[in-house]
């Protein structure tokens, strides 16, 4: 972990450039043990991007992502999930011909989650259908025990977060996973990252699902054309005019 009072996460000046275009422009900010930070933005803002860059799959033109006092700028996506960093997609990307709980079991068996739960689980079927009943699949059901292809929208971003939580990781990047949800299942998923906070997982969390989002963070950091445009408390950051004006279009209200 990060030594007492230090940053799990630490960017500093982070940039994308695709040819003449800035994705992500000199971006910069830090994530402590614990923390959920909200990332907000217009669609093509750079949020994705962004998250991509910090997690591997994207290499930057410039600036640093250190983890855990590390410098991991770069960092093969394998690489960066064995030192503890998990994340979900913006579109579902299951093995659509495996059961649902074999797509857990892939993650379970990784040499992270081996080390770090393997004795605590043992049977790595039954732990992954453990993974999914946290996330809100019915054990009882044969929803498990379905295709990952057959799933609807909603199953599928459970998935995604039950593929994140076997990885036992650290920080947990989030990539719109209220996106396609309807309320219930949004009601259903709040008490699990309420609970992952309380047990000391840090979340990043790019999100438009605004109200949702501002259940779970404490803080947020608004892109625009790839800058860093605000940050703070919910309650700062919607209190700003620009970010009315460049986002929302009208009034948010965020309980205080």
């Amino acid at each position: 972990m990060a030594a007492e009072g230090e940053p799990l996460l630490r960017v500093r000046g982070l940039e994308k450039a695709f040819g003449k275009v800035l994705a992500v422009n000199d971006v910069s900010f830090d994530l402590r043990p614990g923390d959920a930070l909200g990332v907000i933005g217009p669609n093509g803002s750079g949020k994705s991007t962004l998250i991509n860059l910090v997690t591997g799959f994207v290499k930057p033109t410039a600036g640093t992502v250190e983890f855990k006092g590390k410098d991991i700028t770069g960092i093969a996506p394998h690489r960066a999930v064995g030192l503890g960093i998990a994340r979900s997609f913006q579109m579902a990307r299951p093995f659509y011909n495996l059961p649902v709980y074999k797509n857990v079991v892939i993650p379970v068996y990784s040499p992270r989650s081996r080390k770090h739960m393997g004795a605590e689980f043992g049977d790595r079927d039954e732990a992954a259908v453990h993974l999914l009943e946290d996330v809100g699949f019915e054990r009882d059901s044969p929803v498990p025990y379905k295709k990952a292809g057959e799933l609807p929208h909603g199953y599928l971003k459970r998935l995604e977060l039950a593929r994140c939580l076997a990885l036992d990781p650290d920080l947990i990047i989030l990539d719109e996973l209220f996106s396609g949800m309807s309320m219930s299942e949004i009601a259903g998923i709040l008490p699990l990252l309420e609970k992952l906070r309380a047990a000391g997982k840090t979340l990043l969390m790019v999100e438009h699902r605004l109200r949702e989002l501002f259940r779970v963070v404490d803080s947020v950091l608004m892109l625009q054309f790839g800058r860093k445009v605000a940050a703070g408390t919910p309650q700062e950051v919607m209190a700003m005019p620009e970010v009315a004006e460049a986002y929302l279009g009208a009034e948010v209200k965020v309980d205080a």
